[in-house]
């Protein structure tokens, strides 16, 4: 039981993070129609937009018929191919001392 709370407080704290990330994001992105945001912050932004869209795709694919099969082999596709399609806040949680046993 313990493993699993410890589990359970660790994805809270990453969608916690994710939750200030995305408040960031979208300050970054009203300052750049204010025309107050660097090229950097605009770029940072950028990336945190990529991000929610990795995790909107896979919240697609667990929801798509045959996706034990379809995720395995999608993950195995993108690497072959250099793309990354695994959210930051999931491969936080695939740490080696996170992992359930």
């Amino acid at each position: 039981m313990i493993k699993y709370r410890k589990y359970l407080l660790k994805l809270k704290d990453a969608f916690l993070e994710e939750n200030v990330q995305n408040t960031k994001m979208l300050d970054l992105y009203l300052k750049y129609l204010e025309g107050e945001a660097s090229e950097q912050d605009l770029e940072d932004a950028n990336k945190q937009l990529a991000e929610i869209l990795k995790s909107l795709g896979m919240g697609v694919l667990v929801v798509l018929p045959f996706s034990p099969v379809s995720i395995p082999y999608l993950v195995q596709k993108a690497k072959e191919n250099n793309i990354d399609i695994i959210p930051k806040w999931y491969k936080a949680l695939r740490e080696q001392d996170d992992r359930l046993e």
